[in-house]
């Protein structure tokens, strides 16, 4: 049965998609962008300010399914520019805990609202 995933404490969607779609035990979150959920807008800063802020809005996702940070099995990173990727991979890999989850890293030509990075994540809850 698939499960729509809501929280106010991570950005509402800026399109016809959900937050995450929970199935099972498998939780697909959608691509999470540098933005405060209080203001709408990017936090101030950075690439390594907005990782942080897309990490928080996950773990919001997460939390709202029972999940957290080391249930994720896998992500994907999207950059406006790899010249970022070391700042990133900085806050990244800070994140976790023990055994990193699997990752793609791309650059990409732009991202929604110009952002500087996207994080997609899949957890499972074991």
């Amino acid at each position: 049965m698939k499960k729509v995933i809501a929280t106010t404490n991570a950005p509402a969607a800026i399109g016809p998609y959900s937050q995450a779609i929970q199935v099972g035990n498998m939780l697909f979150a959608s691509g999470q962008l540098g933005i405060d959920p209080a203001t709408g807008n990017f936090v101030e800063g950075a690439v390594k300010e907005q990782t942080a802020q897309a990490f928080k809005n996950v773990k919001a996702i997460l939390a709202e399914a029972g999940l957290d940070i080391s249930d994720v099995v896998k992500t994907t990173v999207f950059l406006a520019d790899m010249g970022d990727f070391g700042a990133m991979n900085e806050v990244y890999a800070s994140q976790f805990e023990g055994a990193f989850p699997a990752r793609s890293a791309v650059a990409v030509k732009t991202l929604p609202k110009n952002g500087l990075v996207e994080i997609e994540v899949i957890a499972v809850k074991a």
